[in-house]
């Protein structure tokens, strides 16, 4: 589906000044560089003993107390607005790097010292699109996502869910879960990630929610990766049923699933969606004025979505779109919540 890796785009002052109107930017205690500068690195494995493609990092001990405690910190900044005070019992277990990845980022693990709880939460490059994809899933999603930046780096909360690969091959024929429940959330899903045009939501990239519900077990997925906001020339690439990696999951839903039930979940998924955006109007009203005016993709993917999700909607407005966020404006404009 996306065979080319994506290029960073850089926070213009027009998303940073919406980042600061809207509180998401801070002064962070250490920044992702920072955290560049470990001298050694082992494998993080699994409960069952498999290579999970992280690697916990070690820092010279010269500034490993010190990197620590500012995670700390950072962690505060984010939970509770920078009260250290209410962070004393807390430490940091671990530094983890996704050496994989086209991006690099950090995993820090926070332990609670009274009760050996702990947290996670991710050092990341501040690419553009990416904060836009989180803006966009904080205002759009059912759930909300916490993230902070400063200059070139961003912070993220964890979202705890069971990764959809996982999921897919040792859950998914678990008989607590119903198959209609699951296919409504994949239709669900996918009409939320193409509405708003984010893509790459193969597999690898949600986790799925499994919440017990009186005498049933009811499921969410949460995208986890928001690298491809609205990047790709192509219309499919913001379907996630159109991924491969997804087809055990697509093909449950055909089997159970009529094409009337499809739209009525689709429909369903539109009215929250227009709520949402409703009830955020003036924060997206600002997030997609400040996207439209935003360099985010290529002039030739711009060219193509716009004419596949003209012809998709029948709709030719998406041809007088001159940027992606213009794109988004006219998809969300289908929803009539302006």
């Amino acid at each position: 589906m996306i065979s080319r890796k994506k290029r960073p785009y850089r926070v213009q002052d027009g998303l940073r000044g919406y980042l600061r109107r809207h509180g998401r930017l801070a002064e962070l205690p250490v920044s992702y560089a920072d955290l560049t500068r470990y001298d050694d690195a082992t494998p993080v494995y699994d409960k069952r003993g498999r290579d999970t493609l992280w690697q916990s990092v070690l820092y010279p001990p010269s500034m490993r107390k010190e990197i620590h405690r500012d995670l700390v910190r950072t962690y505060a900044n984010m939970r509770v607005m920078g009260n250290a005070a209410l962070m004393q019992h807390l430490i940091t277990d671990r530094v983890d790097v996704c050496t994989y990845g086209n991006t690099q980022p950090f995993r820090v693990r926070i332990l609670n010292t009274l009760n050996e709880n702990f947290d996670y939460f991710y050092v990341k490059h501040a690419d553009a699109s990416r904060l836009y994809g989180l803006e966009l899933e904080d205002l759009l999603s059912p759930s909300r996502i916490q993230y902070l930046t400063d200059g070139v780096t961003l912070i993220e909360e964890h979202i705890a869910g069971i990764p959809g690969d996982e999921f897919i091959r040792e859950h998914l024929g678990d008989s607590r879960i119903e198959a209609v429940r699951l296919a409504k959330e994949f239709v669900k899903f996918n009409e939320r990630c193409f509405v708003r045009l984010l893509g790459d939501m193969h597999s690898s990239n949600f986790v799925v929610n499994v919440i017990p519900d009186l005498d049933e077990v009811m499921v969410r997925l949460r995208a986890i990766d928001f690298d491809q906001q609205s990047y790709e020339g192509r219309c499919n690439v913001y379907m996630p049923k159109y991924y491969s990696q997804n087809n055990a999951v697509i093909f449950l839903a055909m089997s159970c699933m009529t094409h009337e039930s499809v739209k009525q979940y689709q429909e369903e998924e539109h009215a929250l969606l227009r709520l949402r955006a409703r009830a955020e109007h003036e924060a997206l009203g600002d997030l997609l004025h400040t996207m439209s005016d935003d360099d985010l993709a290529p002039v030739e993917n711009i060219q193509r979505l716009r004419q596949e999700l003209a012809h998709h909607h029948r709709d030719d407005r998406f041809l007088r779109c001159e940027s992606m966020g213009e794109l988004v404006r006219a998809s969300l404009s289908l929803l009539d919540w302006e």
